[in-house]
């Protein structure tokens, strides 16, 4: 990941490896239909591409995400330039890996298939739940990697795309998810989803709405980390806020890291 000087302890996502050994597993449930919801999608910049996403989740799959995560959550590890991993104050939440049962396959492929058609399920990340209660957030970071053994081959390369879902949001003020490169919109339409009380020069920060997401391209086309993707998980002010990452990388991932994988 890009470290950006000018900014407060620029530390980087955390490399899942250390969460996902043991959680990848696929559960069985009976009865169960794959459906995708007609969820509306909104361009909110070109370069870097950002486009926002209105019910990418339906209620019921917010619901099981959450159910089958229950007490599974620990402190979020976050890597540093050099490729370091542990606890720092730059990301205070707490995180899990979630194990695929045939929702979240369903999750899997509708992130899959928002990229096209030449995306393999290989090429995904574990999804990631994490969690941010009272007073907690993560600083500026960008969720692509400048560490070498980071973006290795068996790793799938860099992460090319990421997509931010919104789970759930109790009683939540605070804990927007803020670009500070990226310019607000004029028109009004879009404090639905922004937060239009932002000061100008701070950037666009998007609501945590639930069921929403946010999907943008990590990378540039030459491959090099695009850093006007730097963003920041604003501090909750009260309240509880649950988001799930997709991360896409260039390349598949090994079995070691990703798990088994039945049908694609």
């Amino acid at each position: 990941m890009m470290l950006f000087p000018r900014c407060l302890s620029l530390l980087v996502t955390a490399f899942f490896a250390s969460n996902v050994r043991g959680s990848s597993k696929q559960v069985p449930l009976r009865d169960y239909t794959c459906q995708h919801p007609p969820y509306t999608i909104h361009l909110f910049s070109k370069a870097p591409l950002v486009i926002y996403i209105s019910n990418f989740l339906t209620p019921s799959e917010c619901s099981h995400l959450q159910e089958i995560t229950k007490g599974t959550f620990v402190h979020s590890a976050v890597s540093d330039e050099s490729g370091q991993e542990g606890l720092r104050q730059t990301r205070t939440s707490q995180s899990t890996s979630v194990a695929r049962d045939p929702i979240v396959r369903c999750i899997e492929s509708r992130a899959l298939l928002f990229q096209g058609f030449d995306t393999p399920r290989s090429h995904l990340e574990p999804l990631q739940l994490v969690q941010y209660g009272n007073d907690e957030r993560y600083h500026l970071h960008t969720d692509w990697f400048t560490a070498a053994d980071r973006r290795t081959p068996d790793v799938g390369g860099n992460r090319l795309t990421s997509l931010f879902v919104y789970v759930a949001a109790s009683n939540l003020t605070g804990g927007g998810t803020n670009f500070p490169i990226l310019d607000q919109p004029h028109d009004e339409r879009w404090c639905e989803f922004l937060d239009c009380d932002e000061p100008w020069d701070n950037g666009a920060t998007f609501r945590p709405v639930p069921g929403n997401a946010v999907f943008w391209q990590n990378l540039l086309e030459d491959g090099a980390g695009d850093p006007a993707t730097i963003h920041a998980g604003l501090p909750v002010t009260s309240g509880y806020k649950l988001g799930m990452n997709i991360w896409t990388r260039q390349g598949p991932l090994d079995e070691k890291f990703r798990g088994a994988d039945g049908e694609d």
